[in-house]
């Protein structure tokens, strides 16, 4: 059996064995460094005192009929437990579900099916977890007599020590340096070294065809018991891994088929509370970057299940079911009911002896054999409680319609009306309740009355306790999110037992939950130790209860195991209060709306550090609450009387009353993508407040249509219009509730007290064909009209703000709200209070403390995968992108699960330029951390896509190792510097390229704050030394900032369309350059239907000398920073700067800060904006070779290996790789000696651009779907379809091979510059584009808008005749921009300001 072998490797090699199982007697063979714990001792306590004892020798746990309980117990303690050499072997039975949820808790998991496998991965285990000091959990599963055990695959005891004693790569990594990369290195390394031991080949994961390996076209991965594939079709190949964690995205896509179409995974998980699991999540990370991507499902391995057949795999294949089960679980009787620990009990008898009966514990282990394990989840009992709270409703309903029976018994009616008047007192409904009951007597005929009777339970207040502690499950992000946003009355318990001697070892997850709730505004919250303050205690708990709403109360109790002492815990408290670790406060939202103080500090001994608490050490944090002020008298006036404070409030509250006698209260909801609607919301909120109403403010989607019934006062709602006549994202959830409430029941006028007003957003010329005339501001009128459907009263006519008014939205929101104020009646009270100013991203990066914010705590927290809303503006200063998956953002508003956060990160390359060591650092961290794929920006640098927040901080840190940064290429600050490529003109490319890094160096940000975040590089010890900004300041620029040089005749990086550029002139000779032409005001981005933004290419200004250069790139920068727009963003770049102040008087300022003239400009020549694809030789006789890379993403698909075919160059190769700013890859100074190996290489994997057409040469795309937050249609996944339809029509008119330059972008942000292509296109909804022609074929003219809106057919019936019409007519060397100017399909655009005409 696998336990007697696990048994005997964990004796021979460990400092102590703990033997865990439900029995006192051994199973296995007992030893002098064996240790026998029950399960009703605390296994926790027994492991920290062998860890202790043993110091730095092996202690192995081996657990025995206790698979589901043992996981429970050790998730709480994840922290402490971690970094510790301990192996973990438990045995299963059945179902793999509760041991599963160790994966992402501890480092390393692995899986042993026979006993074989058992012998060899504990001993693998024994290894990682000896040399690395990380606890690795083996699991192992009960074989009974199925497999006999082979002794000569098993290793003498001998050349086990013997194993162990060998060196591993690197034997010297500490705890902390254990991240995915090493560890699954380590566990190879391991691998392979016992495969030598054992003369077996041993693999990570196990593979079976049933024919060749190349026709595979279905993959099963089997996670579960020994199950033979008994399948005889053709193509199918069965993977069984041996380690589940940490995995390698490489090792997966080595071992999957390169030509699998689909992807099975069998996983032996009965109860998996979660929608995927852990190894599912992995499998489909890595296979991601396939293209097309293999269809991934999951299923279910029954534990009666021994082979898979043809059958299985054909049930498998055409089953609709999204889980298919293969087989059944059976059971071995009832289920085993967590034991609550002894100190624990503390907390209950505080509750039971303050609510007595009505004390309901709604997660409690009694129900465990009743419903299963998942009872004892924070959610299963939400779901209890919402059941009985609806059958309380269902309960008043009955009482109502029995007080308006006349026929009904007088006595019974008084009774009835005196329990329906006190049904919320905790007595009085108990009283009423039982005098009800007896007064029915058991002889009931009327059926309503019978119904009472089945409900009587119900006449009581119960007090519903929910408690979250080591023996239930844990409350997940999304779960408090579930209980905050209910509404409902019921209250958390969540018991933190760390104590304060060991908080190092644990993170500060509890009080962000305080935090949290608080922030939510609705929930009473309180942080409580029983041990510290006994009043303190009752009272918060006495509170939460009467609270009428949901409460969540954070209780300290700090012990290690029952054995802990009550003086230990007495004095690990009163540690932890004195010390402000664990804070006493309560927060009762309810006390705000009755003049009273919400916040109560309870911790006599920390208050002089409240405001510390309040913001975690950062006032950022106040900036984006719904109420900034959080209790700022006890803040600020801790020390003296707080009599005036409350006074002035007081008076205030008067003053209030005063003006809201007569006025009804005002519920504003919005919805809004862009935040146009949002900001009209918000203002009319600040109005409201000072003309004195009771005003309230929420998105859509945080209303139900049921509650929307009970809203006391007006309800106004104010919406935008997105996509296709879209509602906006935070409020579709509204509209599908809205939609199914008309057809469900249109004739029942649900709504009928709904009293109601809406005012829309929009763009009448969004959708300039009559046909597409109904979207303008559809969801506003949908939403009218399907409110007077339902029976709701219209206040107010519907008002349509449009963009295209003289003050865009604004000339009809003013009437409008004019209109409001007299329909509340303060349209005549004099507004004497100030407006507040709102909150922009110039307030963000003012009160940053220099790029600080609240990041370093937001990566640390993992109750959430992403960060504060403060925080993503201040990440793009250092390189990062807080984004989620957009497709399947609904679906997971739809769960309750917040959106799928990952991150983009970006390198610095000024210049473009890496070496091959760099490359290959970066290739590895993509399929480490990212989705691994590479994306080579417009801004000439790496970026990598789907890293998850736990990965940030470490792939920084290993750019970093790689001698790159990710500062200066995101944020209102100069953004990664361009220059040309020019294969060509190796002397001019050194000179321009030294000639970027200075600049870069000049304009790099000061602060240092990347460093303390990322780099972990302290901060000076009490803020000694201040950071300090010379060329930014603290405010930094208005805008993003770029700057390109450009090398004529190529204006490959589009030097027009940068804020600032340099056009190098080279002397005649051609190996020096002389100077630059300086050009100012480029800029691609506008905003649809918005007429005061516009694209504007470069205006020259003069020229400067190579050491004049990097002096007038800082002064355009300063003059930028000191006269940009910090009001409106959409137009605060410089284009707009030098518009408004004209661009004389702009030079002439730049020149006033240099303090000296600009020369003349010099005479210069472009001839093309493309790449110089192929093979050329440079000045230095060194070889170099531009490759097509599509929209720039570096993958391997079916057609191409690029990813593997860079990564095999970057190997051998000796010079440099050069980016691109059209997206493509120059692999540049081959020596000659390399010339073949490299050109083997692009032929083997198919990356030497044979065969690719002109137009697709000249095509680029951004990324936009699934990842950009700003892309409204599809760019980089569509544009290689669109052109393949293109290509067809031109081969058909002979221009395969001729040069059109088309770009795509999936919002007007226009980062691929498609104003200045020959055919351009700009989304602007799903399958829509504003379609642009006549882009100067150098990038020197702007191209015009010839259709707003086409889709696919209608591009495709443009452009056929066109294009054949350019074929037949074109002058000699005419180029497309040329053509269609001149037959007169768009004219010439020669300033910006004819752009929109």
């Amino acid at each position: 059996m696998s336990m007697l072998v696990v048994s005997q490797i964990a004796q021979l090699v460990s400092q102590t064995v703990i033997n865990y199982s439900l029995q006192t007697s051994p199973k296995s063979p007992s030893s002098d460094n064996a240790l026998f714990v029950s399960t009703d001792e605390d296994i926790v306590a027994t492991i920290i005192r062998a860890c202790r004892v043993a110091d730095s020798g092996l202690v192995s746990l081996i657990a025995l009929d206790c698979a589901v309980a043992l996981p429970k117990i050790l998730l709480p303690h994840a922290g402490e437990l971690s970094h510790v050499p301990l192996v973990v072997h438990i045995e299963v039975k059945r179902d793999l579900s509760s041991v599963f949820l160790l994966h992402t808790a501890f480092p390393c998991l692995l899986l042993s099916v026979t006993p074989s496998e058992a012998h060899d991965n504990s001993i693998i285990a024994t290894h990682l977890a000896r040399s690395l000091r990380v606890t690795v959990i083996h699991i192992y599963f009960h074989n009974g007599d199925a497999f006999s055990i082979d002794r000569n695959n098993m290793l003498e005891k001998k050349s086990i020590l013997a194993y162990l004693s060998g060196e591993m790569g690197n034997n010297d990594l500490s705890a902390t340096e254990c991240d995915v990369e090493t560890l699954w290195r380590a566990y190879q390394d391991m691998t392979s070294r016992l495969s030598r031991f054992t003369s077996r080949p041993l693999q990570p994961f196990s593979s079976q065809y049933s024919e060749q390996a190349s026709d595979v076209h279905t993959v099963i991965f089997i996670i579960g018991h020994h199950c033979i594939s008994e399948i005889t079709l053709v193509g199918v190949q069965i993977i069984h891994p041996n380690i589940i964690a940490p995995l390698s995205s490489s090792y997966i896509l080595e071992t999957v088929s390169p030509h699998a179409s689909r992807v099975f995974i069998l996983e032996q998980l009965q109860d998996w509370p979660m929608k995927w699991t852990p190894f599912h999540l992995e499998v489909a990370r890595a296979l991601q970057q396939r293209n097309p991507h293999p269809l991934i499902r999951e299923a279910i391995l029954g534990c009666d299940k021994t082979t898979i057949t043809d059958f299985d795999l054909e049930e498998l294949l055409n089953s609709p079911k999204e889980r298919i089960q293969l087989g059944t679980f059976t059971t071995s009787g009832p289920p085993t009911i967590p034991l609550i620990p002894k100190h624990e009990s503390s907390y209950f008898g505080v509750l039971r002896n303050l609510f007595d009966v009505r004390f309901e514990h709604s997660n409690s282990p009694d129900l465990v054999a009743a419903h299963g394990h998942l009872v004892t989840t924070p959610e299963f009992a939400l779901g209890r409680v919402r059941g009985q709270l609806e059958e309380r409703a269902r309960l008043v309903k009955i009482v109502e319609s029995l007080m308006r029976d006349s026929s009904a018994d007088s006595n019974l009616h008084s009774l009835l009306s005196k329990w329906h008047l006190h049904r919320d007192d905790v007595l009085l409904s108990h009283t009423f309740g039982d005098e009800i009951i007896q007064g029915l007597g058991h002889d009931i005929h009327n059926p309503a009355l019978r119904e009472l009777f089945t409900l009587k339970h119900r006449f009581s207040l119960p007090s519903h306790w929910i408690v979250v502690s080591s023996w239930s499950y844990d409350l997940g992000s999304s779960g408090l999110h579930h209980i905050l946003s209910s509404g409902l009355r019921v209250n958390i318990l969540i018991i933190h037992t760390t104590p304060y001697s060991l908080r190092q070892s644990n993170n500060h997850r509890q009080h962000d939950i305080g935090l949290y709730a608080m922030n939510y505004g609705s929930a009473y919250v309180a942080s409580i130790a029983m041990y510290s303050s006994y009043a303190q205690t009752m009272q918060a708990l006495a509170e939460a209860d009467r609270f009428n709403g949901p409460s969540v109360v954070l209780g300290y109790l700090p012990y290690l195991s029952d054995q802990t002492s009550a003086v230990d815990v007495l004095k690990e408290t009163k540690l932890a209060v004195d010390a402000g670790y664990w804070p006493l406060y309560r927060w009762d939202p309810s006390k705000d709306s009755e003049g009273g103080e919400p916040f109560s500090l309870d911790s006599d001994s920390i208050k002089n550090d409240l405001a510390q608490f309040l913001d975690r050490q950062n006032h950022l944090s106040q900036l984006v609450r719904s109420k900034p002020a959080l209790a700022t008298e006890i803040a600020g006036s801790l020390g003296r009387s707080l009599k005036e404070a409350r006074r002035s409030k007081a008076q205030e509250e008067y003053n209030r009353l005063l003006h809201t006698v007569d006025a009804p209260p005002m519920r504003i909801f919005y919805a809004s993508d862009g935040g146009g609607a949002e900001k009209l919301a918000k203002r009319l909120v600040t109005r409201g407040r000072i003309r004195g109403l009771d005003v309230s403010v929420a998105t859509l989607d945080s209303i139900s249509i049921d509650a929307l019934q009970y809203q006391d006062g007006h309800v106004v709602f104010i919406t935008s219009t997105a996509g296709q006549g879209e509602p906006p994202q935070n409020g579709r959830k509204f509209f599908k509730s809205l939609n199914s409430a008309v057809s469900l029941g249109k004739d029942k006028k649900i709504l009928s007290g709904l009293r109601y007003l809406v005012f829309g957003l929009g763009d009448s010329r969004y959708w300039p064909r009559a046909e597409d005339a109904h979207y303008y501001n559809r969801p506003s009128k949908e939403l009218d009209s399907k409110l007077i459907l339902l029976g709701a009263q219209r206040l107010l006519e519907l008002h349509l703000g449009d963009a295209w008014d003289a003050d865009g939205p604004e000339t009809q929101y003013k009437v409008w709200e004019a209109r409001v104020w007299k329909l509340f009646g303060v349209d005549s009270v004099e507004v004497s209070g100030k407006e507040s100013e709102p909150i922009t991203l110039e307030h963000v990066k003012a009160a940053s403390n220099y790029l600080r914010g609240t990041i370093a705590e937001g990566i640390s927290d993992t109750t959430t995968g992403g960060l504060a809303p403060s925080d993503p503006p201040l990440t793009k200063y250092h390189g990062i992108w807080q984004q989620d998956d957009r497709d399947v953002r609904e679906e997971r508003q739809a769960q309750g699960l917040e959106p799928a956060y990952n991150f983009m990160v970006r390198a610095r390359m000024p210049g473009g330029s890496c070496t091959p060591e760099q490359w290959l650092r970066l290739d590895r961290l993509t399929d480490e951390y990212g989705n691994g794929t590479m994306k080579i920006t417009t801004r000439q640098t790496l970026q990598f896509h789907g890293i998850l927040k736990k990965y940030l901080k470490k792939s920084i840190q290993d750019i970093n190792k790689a001698l790159l940064d990710t500062l200066e290429v995101g944020g209102d600050v100069n953004s990664n510097i361009v220059c040309s490529s020019i294969p060509t003109m190796s002397e001019i490319h050194a000179q321009v390229h030294s000639f970027c890094m200075d600049i870069s160096e000049r304009l790099m940000p000061q602060t240092t704050a990347y460093h303390e975040i990322w780099l972990d590089q302290k901060m000076v010890a009490g803020h000694a030394v201040k950071d300090f900004e010379p060329i930014y300041s603290e405010w930094y620029l208005p805008r993003k900032f770029k700057i390109a040089i450009a090398v004529p005749p190529t204006n490959d990086v589009d030097v027009y369309t940068n804020d600032l550029g340099y056009i190098a002139i080279v002397e005649d000779d051609g190996k020096n350059v002389i100077g630059y032409n300086v050009l100012v005001g480029g800029g691609m981005g506008t905003t649809l239907g918005n007429q005061k933004t516009y694209p504007r290419v470069a205006s020259l200004i003069g020229f400067c000398t190579p050491d004049q250069a990097v002096d007038v790139a800082e002064k355009v920068t300063l003059v930028q920073r000191d006269y940009g727009d910090r009001v409106d963003r959409k137009t605060a770049r410089l284009k707009y700067t030098v518009d408004r102040m004209g661009l004389d008087k702009f030079k002439a300022e730049v020149e006033r800060r240099l303090g000296f003239p600009l020369q003349e400009s010099r005479p210069y020549s472009f001839t093309q904006n493309l790449d110089q694809y192929g093979w050329v030789k440079g000045q230095n006789g060194r070889h170099y070779f531009t490759t097509f890379i599509e929209n720039g993403r570096i993958q391997d698909t079916q057609k191409t290996r690029l990813k593997t075919g860079l990564r095999e160059i970057a190997k051998i190769h000796k010079g440099t790789f050069r980016l691109t700013t059209n997206q493509h890859l120059v692999v540049s100074e081959i020596e000659e000696d390399n010339l073949s190996n490299i050109k083997n290489i692009l032929s083997t994997y198919n990356i030497d651009i044979q065969g690719l057409s002109g137009l697709r040469l000249s095509s680029s795309a951004c990324v936009a779907f699934p990842t950009c937050g700003l892309a409204m249609a599809e760019s980089e996944r569509y544009l290689p379809i669109l052109i393949d339809k293109l290509e067809t029509i031109c081969e058909e008119n002979g221009l395969r091979n001729d040069s059109i330059v088309m770009r795509m972008t999936g919002c007007p942000a226009g980062c691929t510059r498609p104003n200045v292509a020959e055919i351009g296109f700009l989304g602007k909804a799903p399958g829509a584009y504003v379609m642009l022609l006549g882009g100067g074929a150098y990038g020197q003219r702007l191209a015009k808008v010839y259709r707003e809106n086409v889709t696919e057919p209608e591009i495709l019936a443009i452009l056929k005749p066109m294009i054949k019409h350019y074929a037949l007519d074109r002058l000699e060397g005419e180029r497309f921009g040329e053509f269609v100017i001149r037959k007169g399909f768009v004219p010439a655009v020669t300033s910006s300001q004819e752009y929109w005409k």
